[in-house]
């Protein structure tokens, strides 16, 4: 269990966390979403011991790290840049925390051994690591960060540097080391897809806090703002003004809502949008402006003939150009501040 409370982190002038509360259970993996320079790399370097919090307290099961040396907070840490030493062969870089805790030989290479077979890589000791692929030397360092047995793990930006099809690959294979290893992690990514895909919970990093954490369907599904919602990557989003518990949007007609706020967002998700109309529903002209592919299906971007925002909808069959009714399922669209 790790427990963060109240962190904050100034660099000059620049606030970088704000209070920070976040609590990860033993065996969770949870990631840390969002947009460059919103905190999560210090948050996962005051945890590691790498940077020293302005106020606040970062526990492991109940002890509290104040003071503690990286070294010896039995915590692994896999860099963005994977930072494996070139003069080592692969061996020996996965050894070298094992050797800085003094184990005797027969153990590190025992260790060793383990390691490279869960990481798929046990005939590669003797390699140097300029003769790996990217996804081998992300391997590598996955086995150095665990040999020491850590408590938990964090990666900061791990998949940052690999092509799509070799991250999604390393993907699952992290989530099932993880998973039979038990092991407690945190990630750092400002992937929306990485982050669904690896992590049992993710929490959205906005303005130097948390601004949401939850499972991944529920974040997707019901997001607390905009910020939010951008930060997860969602695209169907409309924004009115709220007048008498009601948004009128332009082309897409009114909706009820029950907010406070003066504004609010709708995320409509694509599912909400058919092409035949039925009694709960509300038709509208569309236009098909553009065909784009979405986790390989194509997806239709619409927009309402008499003018307004676009939004993506899944319609069977359509052509770029063309003009169809559809219709919005209001029950469906989920309101944001």
């Amino acid at each position: 269990m790790i427990e963060v409370s109240g962190l904050t982190k100034a660099f000059g002038d620049s606030v970088v966390l704000d209070g920070v509360d976040l609590g990860v259970a033993g065996g969770e993996t949870v990631a840390l979403l969002g947009p460059s320079g919103v905190g999560k790399s210090t948050l996962l370097r005051i945890i590691a011991g790498l940077e020293v919090p302005d106020a606040g307290s970062v526990s492991v099961d109940g002890a509290d790290l104040a003071g503690v040396a990286t070294h010896r907070r039995g915590i692994g840490y896999m860099f963005q840049d994977l930072a494996l030493f070139p003069h080592l062969d692969v061996a020996a870089n996965v050894e070298y925390g094992l050797r800085m805790q003094g184990v005797g030989r027969p153990e590190r290479r025992a260790r060793v051994d383990e390691l490279l077979m869960v990481v798929g890589l046990a005939d590669a000791g003797s390699r140097d690591p300029a003769s790996l692929s990217g996804g081998e030397r992300q391997r590598v360092a996955l086995a150095r960060a665990l040999a020491p047995r850590p408590a938990a793990l964090l990666l900061d930006e791990p998949f940052g540097a690999l092509d799509r099809s070799l991250r999604d690959h390393l993907l699952d294979e992290l989530r099932s080391i993880f998973s039979a290893l038990g092991l407690t992690v945190i990630a750092v990514t400002h992937d929306p897809t990485e982050a669904a895909a690896l992590a049992n919970r993710i929490a959205v990093m906005l303005d130097g806090g948390i601004a949401q954490i939850g499972p991944p369907d529920e974040l997707f599904s019901a997001p607390r703002s905009r910020p939010v919602a951008a930060a997860l990557g969602l695209r169907n989003v409309l924004d009115g003004a709220v007048r008498g518990g009601e948004v009128r949007v332009q082309g897409w007609g009114t909706f009820r809502v029950a907010v406070t706020t003066t504004t609010c967002g709708l995320l409509v998700p694509r599912g909400a949008i058919r092409a035949a109309p039925a009694p709960t529903r509300s038709v509208v002209a569309v236009e098909i402006e553009d065909m784009v592919l979405r986790d390989g299906q194509a997806v239709s971007v619409i927009r309402p003939v008499n003018g307004g925002p676009t939004l993506e909808a899944d319609l069977p069959g359509a052509v770029r150009g063309e003009r169809r009714e559809v219709a919005v399922h209001r029950d469906a669209v989920h309101v944001m501040t």
